[in-house]
């Protein structure tokens, strides 16, 4: 298990520097200019631009400046070019908010899944099955940025309850506990909406194997035992299907941090998915060089772990 795990990792610190490299080009050679109020104003001068270009590596060649980047990155010298703060300081005063909303989202997406996947896989065939397949359908073709876009019109127009940001601002609240649910309400929304996309997908992978399993020969040895339905369906099979469960775990992570820059800009949450859609619009090299770092690493973290989790519950797993 360690020399896999170790050996993983060498892989995975190839893939960051192949994708860290790929996203800076891709970045970089975009049209537009990190500095556009500064090419547009007439009033600053050719030695104040110079000074921004060389503070910034943009006077560098494209893979000069790409090693500089990186090494501000690891040492923790890596500044905005919006406000010139540093690029760690700024995700992290967005990483407590973004963490809280892909916890909530991953863990209704998981066990929401489950649910349903065993829901449908216990009535296969019936009304209910059918009733939730086209439910999950439904959630996985309609577009995320759709669904949250009709809730904020329909809570607003027809409720007037706030729904944007992190807190209702202009208002007092009586108690502690009044705040700390006006807090939670402004997870949940966002956060419910994220987790659809996966809530649906999850189900139809649990419902799909727990079929599969069904039909394997130790179940009908199971019940050529005499065993109880109940007993051979939650015991011997669904124990057998939870591998689609750890597949989301793997898949869940960068996919819920992707989804959350669509569910952060449409709901003004200040999360790090807000922050890199601000970093595109103000060509802010250095935060979107370290916001790719973090989602290429999420990425191959989540694949490490769902490797290692396989082998944790499924003993015919040899890694080595």
């Amino acid at each position: 298990m360690m020399t896999f795990i170790l050996r993983r990792l060498g892989i995975s610190i190839i893939l960051m520097f192949v994708i860290s490299l790929i996203s800076f080009f891709m970045i970089t050679l975009a049209p537009g200019s990190p500095y556009p109020w500064g090419e547009l104003n007439p009033k600053i001068t050719p030695q104040v631009k110079e000074a921004f270009r060389k503070k910034f590596h943009l006077d560098r060649p494209i893979h000069e400046q790409y090693w500089m980047n990186m090494r501000d990155l690891f040492t923790g010298k890596l500044r905005s070019i919006k406000d010139d703060r540093p690029v760690i300081e700024r995700i992290m005063e967005r990483l407590p908010a973004t963490f809280l909303l892909n916890i909530y989202s991953l863990t209704l997406s998981l066990v929401f899944g489950l649910l349903l996947g065993v829901f449908a896989a216990r009535h296969a065939g019936s009304l209910a099955d059918m009733a939730t397949s086209i439910l999950s359908l439904a959630l996985i073709a309609l577009p995320g940025f759709w669904i949250a876009y009709l809730i904020l019109i329909g809570l607003v127009k027809f409720t007037h309850v706030p729904v944007l940001g992190t807190q209702s601002y202009g208002i007092e609240f009586p108690t502690m506990l009044n705040m700390w649910l006006d807090r939670l309400w402004h997870v949940v929304l966002p956060g419910t909406i994220l987790a659809l996309g996966g809530i649906a997908v999850q189900s139809r992978y649990i419902r799909a194997t727990v079929l599969e399993t069904m039909r394997e020969d130790y179940i009908r040895t199971a019940r050529a035992k005499g065993l109880p339905e109940d007993e051979v369906f939650y015991k011997h099979a669904l124990r057998n299907s939870v591998r689609p469960l750890i597949t989301g775990i793997g898949s869940l992570l960068p996919a819920l941090v992707g989804g959350a820059l669509i569910i952060e800009t449409i709901f003004a949450y200040p999360g790090m998915g807000r922050l890199g859609y601000e970093a595109v619009m103000e060509r802010d090299y250095p935060t979107l060089v370290a916001l790719n770092f973090i989602v290429a690493a999420l990425i191959l973290l989540g694949n490490l772990l769902a490797d290692v989790l396989y082998a944790v519950v499924d003993p015919r797993v040899r890694l080595e």
